[in-house]
C-alpha cells in the first residue's frame, strides 16, 4: 500500500497524508518525479513499462509518485533506484522541468551518468525491458505515440536536447 503526502494548490504540505487507488479528495495534489538518464555517449535510457500498468508496453523515463515523507529529490532518487537499480547522489540530478497539472505536481530531473545496459537491474513489476536511444529516436517514438508523458514530454523535450549538448564531452 503506497501512502502519499498531499499538497495545496501552492504547493503547500498538507497536514494529512493519502492511500494510492483512493480519489484525491478536491484541490489536493501529490508529488510525481520524472527522471531522464544520460549515458557517456549522450544516448537516453529509456524503459518499457510492464504491461498490467497503465500505459503498459510504452516507453518512458524513470519515475513515479512520491511517498509520504519523501521530497521531490529523494523521490527521484529512489525511483531511479528501484526501477533500473542506478544509485546517485542528489547533486547529479538537474530540475528539468516543473508542472502543476490535474491532481499532481510533476518535476521532470535529467542526469548523466557513466552507464550501460549491463548496469541497469530491472523492477520486473514495473519495468519489463531497458534500451539506450538518441535523442532523434526518442522524438520518433513520441511522435509515434510509443512514449509516456505525451503532452509532458512535448513540452520540455528541448531542454533534453540543449541538456545533452552541454554534457556532451
Amino acid at each position: 500500500m503506497e501512502i502519499w503526502d498531499l499538497y495545496d494548490e501552492n504547493r503547500q504540505l498538507l497536514p494529512f497524508s493519502h492511500v494510492r487507488g483512493i480519489p484525491l479528495p478536491e484541490q489536493t495534489y501529490h508529488l510525481v518525479t520524472d527522471i531522464w538518464t544520460i549515458n557517456h555517449e549522450n544516448q537516453i535510457l529509456i524503459t518499457k513499462r510492464h504491461f498490467a500498468k497503465k500505459h503498459g508496453g510504452l516507453w518512458e523515463c524513470s519515475g513515479g509518485a512520491a511517498q509520504r515523507g519523501e521530497n521531490s529529490i529523494t523521490s527521484a532518487l529512489r525511483e531511479l533506484s528501484e526501477e533500473t537499480g542506478i544509485h546517485i547522489q542528489s547533486d547529479e540530478l538537474v530540475l528539468l522541468h516543473s508542472q502543476k497539472i490535474i491532481e499532481r505536481f510533476v518535476d521532470t530531473y535529467i542526469t548523466k551518468q557513466t552507464i550501460t545496459l549491463a548496469d541497469i537491474i530491472l523492477q520486473k513489476e514495473e519495468v519489463i525491458d531497458a534500451r539506450f536511444v538518441t535523442f532523434a529516436e526518442l522524438v520518433s517514438l513520441w511522435e509515434n505515440g510509443l512514449l509516456v508523458p505525451r503532452e509532458r514530454f512535448g513540452i520540455y523535450k528541448n531542454r533534453i536536447a540543449q541538456f545533452i549538448a552541454s554534457h556532451s564531452e
